[in-house]
């Protein structure tokens, strides 16, 4: 963690993570243009909040895209806020609430680096064995692009034509549209009949899992994005990934998931 709070301690840094925080996805002449700062200065700024893992970016294309990453302050809140005074927690509670913010119609971007090789994190995102483990769902799919994919969740199947898989490239990339809202399934996820209406009406989003090996660790990036302004679901799984991918990473480190983990919508 001693990057992360390196990467904290310059005013520059914090100023672009408050840009990000206002609009994440940004290229970096968009960041530049936003700050009173040279691209070169940027581009030095950056480097050292995507070694702190507080800044991860995406290629889209020829473009460059940063996002926030809330893991590093998640894991200091989560493992060692006892260890702090009273002033300090709040410090960090108020900087993970604003990494954790969502703004207007953007993706959600997270990035973790778990103690696994690619090939048994694959098997954690896709083998029914693990994700009934850390999610409480189960996928009845072949994982060849293309293909529908049913999900199972407490016992109540989810299918749709449009819920398929998008993109396996195995050990490396995995994307997939998210599952349908239908009235069984919000009953089974407890979920209200008034934010089920809200979620019917929004377009279907997907979701990207890529897959870096990383010296001893492999880097794992989930991009959950396709959300409209103003999006219910943006809402929801902005509080739902961080919870479900510490589970993912606990499982595939120790053999054994988060206890009693809450995964509302994922």
């Amino acid at each position: 963690m001693d990057e992360v709070f390196k990467a904290l301690a310059d005013h520059s840094r914090r100023q672009l993570l408050d840009s990000l925080n206002a609009r994440s996805g940004q290229t970096l002449r968009e960041l530049c243009s936003g700050l009173d700062m040279a691209r070169q200065s940027v581009s030095k700024h950056l480097a050292v909040l995507e070694a702190a893992n507080l800044v991860t970016a995406v290629r889209r294309g020829r473009e460059k895209l940063h996002y926030l990453n809330a893991e590093p302050i998640n894991a200091i809140a989560d493992r060692w806020i006892s260890h702090y005074d009273r002033e300090r927690v709040r410090a960090l509670a108020d900087l993970k609430q604003a990494l954790e913010a969502s703004p207007v119609n953007s993706a959600f971007v997270y990035t973790t680096y778990i103690n696994a090789t690619p090939e048994k994190l694959w098997q954690g995102l896709t083998d029914p064995a693990f994700t009934r483990r850390y999610w409480g769902v189960e996928f009845e799919a072949d994982w060849k692009p293309g293909s529908t994919m049913t999900w199972v969740e407490r016992g109540t199947k989810t299918s749709h034509p449009d819920q398929v898989v998008l993109e396996s490239d195995p050990y490396r990339r995995l994307s997939y549209t998210w599952h349908t809202f239908t009235p069984d399934w919000a009953k089974t996820a407890g979920v209200s009949e008034e934010t089920l209406a809200e979620l019917a009406t929004e377009q279907r989003s997907k979701v990207t899992f890529e897959i870096e090996p990383a010296g001893a660790m492999t880097k794992l990036t989930v991009v959950h994005d396709g959300f409209e302004h103003d999006s219910t679901l943006r809402e929801m799984i902005q509080h739902g990934w961080p919870a479900l991918l510490s589970s993912l990473k606990t499982l595939l480190e120790t053999g054994e998931p988060l206890p009693d983990p809450d995964h509302q919508d994922s």
